[in-house]
């Protein structure tokens, strides 16, 4: 049986309550720079995890459902990863438009 590893969190969720941290730009672009560090390393991470996965299964030591599975996680991380880019490329430029 294949073991499939859970789906993990994205980031923490900032508590409802009316008491919010109080934080500076500096902390916040910061705190966005590290999840996008991580967020990017996780992508390389999986793609790794892909060719590891197919060099085993050229050898025969795994079966081919755990290369398709390895595969489709790491092509949705990269789609997700693209789709996040062009929201950003699009916020920047909508920014750009905006008269001051």
């Amino acid at each position: 049986m294949i073991n499939i590893p859970s789906i993990s969190p994205i980031g923490l969720v900032p508590p409802i309550n009316g008491a919010q941290t109080k934080t500076t730009p500096a902390e916040a672009t910061e705190s966005f720079a590290s999840f996008l560090k991580n967020a990017i390393d996780s992508v390389a991470a999986q793609e790794q995890n892909v060719h590891t996965v197919t060099d085993q299964f050229l050898i025969g030591e795994v079966d081919e459902n755990k290369v398709m599975i390895a595969t489709q996680q790491a092509e949705l991380s990269l789609n997700l990863t693209a789709q996040i880019r062009n929201k950003v490329i699009e916020a920047y430029q909508e920014i750009m438009r905006t008269q001051i």
